[in-house]
C-alpha cells in the first residue's frame, strides 16, 4: 500500500513542515511506514525505492 500524490495533496496542509536538512519527503516517509507497517520488517529491511 502507498500513498499517491493525489492523496498526499490532500493531507500535506496536515502535516509538519520539514526544516534542516532531510533526505526524504514527507510522501517518502508515510510510505515507508505504511510499507514497515504492512509487511512487519525492519527500518533496514526497506526497499531503496
Amino acid at each position: 500500500m502507498e500513498i499517491s500524490e493525489e492523496q498526499y495533496a490532500r493531507i500535506k496542509d496536515s502535516l509538519p513542515v520539514q526544516r534542516g536538512n532531510v533526505n526524504l519527503s514527507n510522501l517518502q516517509f508515510l510510505n515507508a511506514v505504511l510499507y514497515v507497517a504492512e509487511h512487519g520488517c525492519k527500518w533496514r529491511g526497506l526497499p531503496k525505492r
